[in-house]
């Protein structure tokens, strides 16, 4: 690959305010990132142009559910961030992150979601007792899903 065109993704990169770009010509390929190596890096999805604006009753219908004090129950669980592929262990010959019983404190590992191939640690919030896993190894899972529940 030609160190012109390199300079010029370098450029567009900065330009643009995006934080990664790979580009692959038949068996070159380089990656260009401006986060340090093991940073993580947020996800964006782009959502289509054409979406029209929710109506304002939606929004306040929204809005008003957001406020709503949330059950005992869901204090208690830690959701899914994202979409992706829920894994208990960091590999499959590994033992899991955290058991049902266990005593976890805040920032502590509880599980891998794969999204777009890419492996996100999802730490704990709150600290407390495992007192239930709701989803079982290599499920998929949906945003804001109920995962553990820590009491």
């Amino acid at each position: 690959m030609d160190i012109r065109k390199v300079k010029k993704l370098i450029e567009l990169l900065e330009e643009s305010g995006i934080a990664e770009i790979e580009i692959r010509e038949g068996e070159e390929a380089v990656r260009i990132s401006r986060m340090p190596v093991g940073a993580s890096v947020p996800q964006y999805i782009a959502a289509p142009a054409a979406v029209a604006a929710p109506p304002p009753a939606a929004v306040a219908a929204a809005a008003s559910s957001d406020a709503a004090p949330r059950r005992k129950d869901d204090r208690n669980t830690v959701p899914a961030p994202m979409v992706g592929t829920f894994y208990a262990a960091g590999s499959p010959t590994a033992k899991p992150f955290v058991a049902i019983g266990d005593e976890v404190k805040v920032g502590q590992v509880l599980c891998i979601i794969e999204a777009m191939k890419m492996m996100n640690q999802i730490e704990s919030d709150r600290a407390g007792k495992v007192t239930a896993i709701m989803v079982k190894n290599g499920d998929p899972v949906e945003f804001g899903q109920a995962l553990f529940v820590i009491e």
